[in-house]
């Protein structure tokens, strides 16, 4: 048994991953390559190894001749019956071919060809490794900043985080471990090339499938994301099982499950809401927070009216735009939102509509909206809405909407709130 080979040999498959029989295919190669370069050729070389030994033979097969006129491939009758006593003229003789007697130039191309095997393999081990994990997130260590690139290392191979799939007011120092989705693995001649981002819709999804059970076995299914990384992301979930409430199991106990995403998001705003078949409702519970009078879908335009009440108005559509841009792209519905004045003047709702409704009286909303008013609870017109205020108190999704006059609207300010 060759002792030393074969602990050479299991050194490699344990640590670089790499099999012991490609390896031996690779010493087979580079012994016939040796042998090209020793003796010019080497079509009658054939290399025969024991793959539980690792012992190995190389002969050169030549044939018996009377008189020998290409010695790379033809052995005298009197030189062959020194190996073999029983070989005759025009038969084949094995040459045992001492690899010792290889010349320097020949050894190092052998040794050359090992090498760049090894290499080679080791690079597909890595490439399969991380191809299986293509659209799925992996933890980084930060290693240093590369002009405005960060360098990532994800353990056998390092990725390069660009500037465009970085969020925006993100900063991390050298050994940070930040979770990242991978987008893409190339194979390329230097190794596998891994893309990496942070802005990615689908790295919200695979850090709630992490988190929530529910959710990694199915049972809670989230079937659409609308992402503005580091800002807000709004995630609409289904439950299949009717006993199990999927925004609850998303949000778990005291916010504990969503707010381990969002520590993980550096603070970025989750919304959650209830997925409906029903596009009306499913735009509705989009543009949640703000409450909404009504809502008119079209399935095949793809485009939907909706009519908000007054004070709502700057809620349902919220700062730059954010919450009804982020809903229409959720919903995949072009949104229009007017408040019930603006439809009323519009003629999109009767002049009497909030009379009809019994909806309106001398102090202000009543009837449904009666749990949303209360009287001398706002000063000067003011209306102070609470965003989120399922997910309790701890978990900082307060955006309160103070000195806003559904007469006069003048600012917008964001303060806290104790609700």
């Amino acid at each position: 048994m060759n002792t030393e080979l074969m602990e050479a040999l299991t050194i490699l498959e344990k640590e670089k991953n790499i099999s012991k029989d490609v390896m031996m295919d690779a010493i087979e190669n580079s012994l016939i390559s040796a042998c090209k370069n020793h003796f010019g050729t080497a079509e009658n070389i054939k290399v025969i190894m024991d793959r539980e030994t690792c012992d190995y033979a190389v002969y050169a097969e030549k044939k018996v001749v009377e008189e020998v006129t290409n010695p790379a491939l033809e052995i005298s009758l009197e030189e062959a019956e020194k190996i073999d006593s029983a070989l005759q003229a025009g038969d084949i003789a094995q040459i045992p071919v001492q690899s010792k007697e290889f010349g320097r130039i020949a050894t190092q191309n052998a040794k050359n060809l090992i090498l760049q095997k090894i290499r080679e393999e080791e690079r597909k081990v890595v490439f399969d490794q991380y191809f299986e994990k293509e659209k799925d997130i992996v933890t980084g260590i930060v290693q240093r900043y590369v002009g405005k690139n960060i360098s990532i290392n994800l353990g056998r191979a390092d990725a390069m985080l660009t500037e465009n799939e970085q969020v925006k007011g993100e900063v991390f120092k050298p050994t940070d471990r930040i979770k990242l989705y991978v987008v893409e693995v190339k194979n390329t001649p230097r190794g596998p090339k891994i893309l990496v981002s942070r802005t990615h819709p689908e790295l919200v999804k695979r850090l709630f499938e992490a988190e929530v059970a529910e959710v990694r076995d199915g049972t809670v299914e989230i079937k659409s994301i609308a992402r503005e990384a580091g800002s807000r992301t709004k995630m609409a979930v289904w439950s299949n099982d009717p006993n199990v409430d999927p925004v609850g199991a998303c949000v778990g106990m005291n916010g504990a499950r969503v707010n381990a995403v969002v520590q993980e998001l550096r603070g970025e705003k989750i919304d959650i809401i209830n997925w409906d078949e029903n596009p009306a409702l499913l735009i509705e519970n989009a543009l949640s927070p703000a409450k909404v009078i009504s809502v008119m879908a079209d399935p095949e335009e793809k485009v939907a009216n909706v009519i908000v009440p007054d004070y709502q108005l700057s809620l349902a559509i919220g700062k730059e735009g954010q919450n009804a841009r982020l809903a229409a792209r959720l919903t995949g519905y072009k949104i229009d939102i007017k408040s019930e004045t603006q439809a009323i003047e519009a003629g999109d709702l009767p002049e009497n509509y909030m009379e009809q409704m019994g909806l309106m009286g001398e102090e202000g909303y009543t009837g449904d909206y009666e749990d949303e008013y209360e009287e001398g609870a706002y000063e000067d017109g003011a209306y102070d809405e609470y965003e989120d205020g399922a997910y309790g108190e701890n978990d900082g999704y307060a955006e309160d909407y103070d000195d806003y006059s559904a007469e006069e609207p003048e600012e917008i300010e964001f303060v806290e709130t104790d609700k």
